[in-house]
């Protein structure tokens, strides 16, 4: 039996917490979550809903959500909180643009999510590869919009000319800067993951920063340990602790925020678009009245 994790077989044992009531994963249609999942299978596609073994998957396939997570399942990195394969990866599969577009098309998404592993192996870390599954989902899919959430291409010099700078957290702050400056239209996204040790403190320092760079949305989900030998969850976030926050980062200036226990990056990423996109609207006629 292949480990999923062979680099945390010597970590200690953290046992995991049991999850309190008010974290449940629903199943709204099972028929077409299974719909979904055919669709993925057939097309040999990797999603990060499964590999990352996201607790929204049966809600979102049943609505026919699917985040697809592109470069295959098994990533070069092997951070604590993940959940995802560590190891050496297969090589790029050079008609993996097209499986995209068509799984798109056949599951007619109006806003589609793609993600990838990290491919630290690669010169680009996969930045070509990104743009070419874009540039074939949009193709072919020209009235569905498209989000991404990409790796970092550390190390990788000028990957980011394709999609974005390798970096650590103040490059990756210092890019959301330049985003707004080289087009203020384009919608903005990070996220927090909550529930490893971390402030209040820490927690309102990380929205200053991100309003500082103009970042227009934020997501705060609470951490789920996936392994015993994965990072220790130091705690759960009550609901109202969330609503809390969201609160606090609306305050900040964010024209989104996305605050749950079973928030994720891509949980509802289409009604979300939506409603960023009438948030705008809104924003850009109060400004304009006043």
């Amino acid at each position: 039996m292949k480990i999923r994790h062979p680099e945390k077989v010597n970590n200690p044992i953290n046992q995991i917490k049991k999850k309190p009531n008010w974290i449940k994963s629903r199943l709204l249609n099972s028929k077409e979550f299974f719909n979904t999942k055919t669709i993925v299978n057939k097309n040999n596609l990797v999603t990060v809903c499964e590999e990352a073994n996201c607790p929204n998957i049966t809600e979102c396939w049943s609505k026919r959500h699917a985040t697809f997570m592109i470069m295959g399942d098994t990533c070069t990195r092997a951070c604590a909180f993940c959940n995802i394969i560590t190891g050496k990866p297969k090589p790029l599969d050079p008609f993996e643009p097209n499986k995209i577009s068509s799984a798109v098309k056949k599951l007619n998404l109006k806003h589609a999510v793609l993600t990838s592993v990290d491919r630290d192996d690669l010169d680009d870390g996969g930045a070509n590869h990104f743009y070419e599954v874009i540039k074939e989902t949009r193709k072919n899919n020209p009235d569905t919009t498209i989000e991404v959430l990409t790796p970092d291409f550390l190390r990788k010099g000028d990957s980011y000319k394709k999609v974005r700078p390798g970096s650590r957290y103040f490059n990756s702050l210092e890019l959301l800067k330049n985003v707004k400056i080289i087009n203020k239209n384009i919608f903005t996204k990070s996220g927090l993951m909550v529930g490893l040790g971390e402030d209040k403190n820490e927690i309102f320092q990380v929205m200053d920063d991100l309003r500082s760079a103009k970042v227009d949305f934020l997501t705060i989900g609470q951490y789920l340990q996936p392994t015993v030998k994965h990072h220790p969850l130091e705690r759960y976030y009550k609901p109202e602790e969330f609503e809390h926050l969201k609160n606090i980062a609306k305050s900040k200036g964010f024209l989104l925020v996305s605050s749950s226990p079973l928030t994720r990056s891509s949980y509802h990423a289409d009604e979300d678009f939506d409603k960023l996109q009438k948030n705008r609207i809104n924003q850009n006629n109060a400004q304009s009245i006043s």
